[in-house]
């Protein structure tokens, strides 16, 4: 009997120690010009799946869970978040030249799609950021429309001058 006390006053110490090892998790804003939401190619319906489904990882108003301040799963979510940030940031999505903002639109249609997005790790934990089949092609059918209004507004703003 004395062995699994050991090592279970192990394992407890081991967690408490691993509290101690600093994991930064990405600072977040909620004021975000740029987003965009705000850039006005996005509806109503389709923005609210983006906040519930896409936006804790692909934004910079990430709403952290309690989990994601307990190591080691803090160094999971600021690794993924991270991640996901350098990807696809809809908090910057204005600074993105149009090429960047084609091959983002590009990349959701077909990660939404086949089902890559969000990812199932995620939506195991998170169930309402679960995307039925409908939801799916309307985020789909979005990214595809949106690519036409990207060049669009690209060529309705001329060339810079330089």
């Amino acid at each position: 009997m004395k062995g699994w006390q050991y090592l279970l006053s192990g394992i407890v110490l081991i967690a408490l120690v691993i509290q101690l090892v600093p994991g930064e998790l990405p600072s977040t804003e909620i004021n975000n010009p740029g987003d965009l939401i705000e850039s006005g190619i996005v509806s109503i319906e389709v923005a609210g799946l983006l906040r519930t489904s896409c936006y804790d990882c692909h934004s910079n108003e990430t709403k952290f869970p309690w989990y994601s301040y307990v190591a080691p799963f803090s160094w999971l979510v600021a690794k993924d978040v991270k991640d996901a940030r350098k990807e696809l940031n809809f908090s910057v999505w204005q600074d993105y030249d149009m090429v960047e903002k084609l091959k983002k639109l590009d990349d959701i249609s077909i990660e939404v799609r086949e089902g890559e997005m969000p990812m199932p790790i995620y939506t195991a934990i998170h169930t309402s950021a679960k995307l039925s089949d409908a939801q799916r092609q309307l985020i789909v059918q979005w990214a595809e429309d949106a690519m036409d209004i990207v060049v669009e507004e690209d060529e309705e703003s001329g060339p810079e001058e330089g």
